[in-house]
């Protein structure tokens, strides 16, 4: 469904200008171990008819950890506590828990959470420079993942703006990021989850 369409990633950094998006994402990589911003997300299908828009926030610490929390158009948590993903549905009261590994693969979450999977699992490429913005292409190296593609645009600041996911059915999920906070102390419950009393778990 949809509706259930994970948004994984993340960013921000404050690197050399002149560096090309590939640079600036690595540095990014190594230098960001904490981040949060608020969030767009709009999904297009194979003719570039938007099916689904939604906004919130994110929280992200290396390794492995992250919340993103969707405000609208429905409310839904999204948690990684470093060994288990957790997706709440307000409106289902359902909670579904994996394996952290098996949930992700080669996902973007996994990239921009994780210690250096972009270069082990993604062949990258400079994308040339579009709307004052330079962007970047990774290829997964992998046949079993779920994209096709995924862009991702810095602005002169070396700020990641846009993450552009292609997945293999033709559908484009692009997230813009806003407010961007670099290295902030995050308290540790933020990637704890809890499943509220009464909710369904389906693990």
């Amino acid at each position: 469904m949809l509706k259930k369409t994970c948004a994984f990633l993340l960013c921000l950094v404050s690197l050399d200008v002149h560096a090309g998006a590939i640079e600036k994402l690595k540095g990014f990589i190594a230098a960001t171990h904490s981040a949060q911003a608020s969030f767009t997300q709009a999904v297009f299908d194979q003719n570039g008819k938007r099916m689904q828009s939604a906004s919130g926030t994110m929280q992200f610490q290396r390794p492995g950890k992250f919340r993103w929390t969707y405000q609208k158009p429905y409310e839904q948590i999204i948690v990684g506590d470093g060994e288990k993903f957790w997706l709440y549905d307000a409106d289902l009261n359902q909670v579904t828990v994996k394996k952290l590994d098996a949930a992700l693969g080669g996902s973007p979450a996994a990239l921009l959470s994780g210690s250096n999977e972009i270069e082990r699992g993604f062949t990258l490429k400079e994308a040339g420079t579009q709307d004052d913005l330079e962007w970047l292409q990774a290829i997964p190296k992998s046949q079993d993942s779920s994209f096709e593609k995924i862009r991702m645009a810095f602005n002169a600041q070396a700020e990641l703006i846009v993450m552009e996911l292609h997945d293999t059915f033709g559908h484009k999920t692009v997230l813009r990021f806003s407010a961007m906070q670099r290295n902030p102390k995050l308290p540790v419950q933020q990637f704890q989850f809890v499943p509220p009393k009464g909710a369904d778990v389906l693990e």
